[in-house]
């Protein structure tokens, strides 16, 4: 039973290369004011917790559990009002996986105002592409503040954000034509397939 107490993570316990993450039990977070404990059902990765696990990250101290974003399930609250047991949630940055540990584990304890509850019928692992990769594309579609007459140029078009941007442009008018470059040729029946009108 004292299992219970205990949780699988990730753990960097010192800067360096893939060598220096490790899969180990730690002792599961317990809530505080302010903050509801998450059950992790899945998450992205991103370059930023390569950057952070290699040391460049130079507010991070070590030992650190990486992961700067999350979908999962309410676990324990502090606010059962607004964040109830059981509720699907998502949650970014924050300071998450940097300053605090992150959600390269079993659970993860998060700021109350860090995490968003949300209704969806898609996988986890589905669910989890979404939240950084998506945010960062919204913001670039929103900045953008494109019309329907537009023609759009996304540079990079193979990354994670490049697919989303065009996915909301596409999704906020189909007529709108949209070009993607990639330094490499034979991804290009990719991005046609993915939705780009040309390459």
């Amino acid at each position: 039973h004292w299992r219970k107490f205990l949780m699988k993570a990730i753990v960097v316990s010192k800067a360096g290369g893939p060598e220096v993450l490790t899969y180990t039990d730690v002792p599961k977070p317990t809530i505080k004011s302010g903050w509801s404990l998450v059950k992790v059902m899945g998450f992205g990765i991103n370059r930023s917790e390569i950057f952070t696990r290699e040391g460049k990250s130079p507010s991070v101290q070590f030992p650190r559990i990486l992961g700067i974003e999350a979908v999962g399930m309410i676990a324990e609250s502090s606010d059962p009002e607004q964040l109830p047991v059981g509720q699907k949630v998502i949650s970014i940055m924050g300071e998450m996986g940097r300053a605090f540990d992150g959600s390269y584990a079993e659970y993860v304890l998060l700021p109350n105002e860090q995490i968003y509850p949300v209704e969806s019928t898609l996988s986890w692992a589905n669910l989890a592409a979404i939240p950084e990769t998506f945010y960062t594309a919204f913001g670039i579609f929103k900045s953008l503040q494109i019309t329907k007459s537009d023609h759009v140029l996304v540079r990079a078009a193979t990354s994670g954000v490049g697919i989303a941007v065009m996915k909301l442009i596409k999704g906020y008018a189909a007529s709108i034509s949209v070009t993607g470059t990639t330094r490499s040729a034979n991804k290009s029946d990719q991005l046609l397939a993915a939705g780009f009108d040309d390459v």
